[in-house]
């Protein structure tokens, strides 16, 4: 079983923050969780808001739990906004249904999530998925 290093977690997380300053995107956040949903680095642009980690995490948190790219869980929320709802209110908050969460996999393998915000989600997404090919890692296929 792999698992996710500090070492790895603190360059998934600055690539993907330099790849939102390559891309002249609005300062970002960063927050990479490992399997457990425990924050292993956390890291934020000059000029990121104070509450952008905590939407970061929350994105990755939500992300892990749900086992679902935060897209899908967009998706969802137009389709059964209920099911969001109740997400909303059993976690406290916690899941964000805006795209820019995703799962990190090695193969098969779940190893944690990567949680952006600062942007639009669209970007915050962009700037994940880079990260995760920077490493090598295999992107969640959307599923809905």
């Amino acid at each position: 079983m792999s698992r996710l290093t500090l070492e790895q977690a603190d360059r998934l997380a600055s690539h993907a923050l330099a790849e939102g300053r390559r891309r002249g995107f609005a300062p970002l956040a960063v927050a990479v969780l490992d399997q457990g949903g425990n924050t292993i680095v956390a890291k934020r642009d000059d000029g990121a808001g104070h509450l952008r980690i905590a939407i970061a995490e929350g994105k990755a948190w939500g992300a892990l739990g749900l086992g679902l790219n935060t897209r899908d869980i967009a998706a969802l929320s137009r389709q059964i906004p209920q099911f969001v709802a109740g997400l909303a209110a059993t976690s406290g908050g916690r899941v964000l249904p805006s795209p820019g969460g995703v799962i990190l996999r090695a193969g098969e393998e779940v190893l944690g999530a990567i949680g952006l915000s600062g942007d639009t989600g669209d970007n915050d997404e962009i700037c994940a998925l880079a990260a995760l090919e920077s490493e090598g890692l295999t992107p969640l296929p959307a599923r809905f």
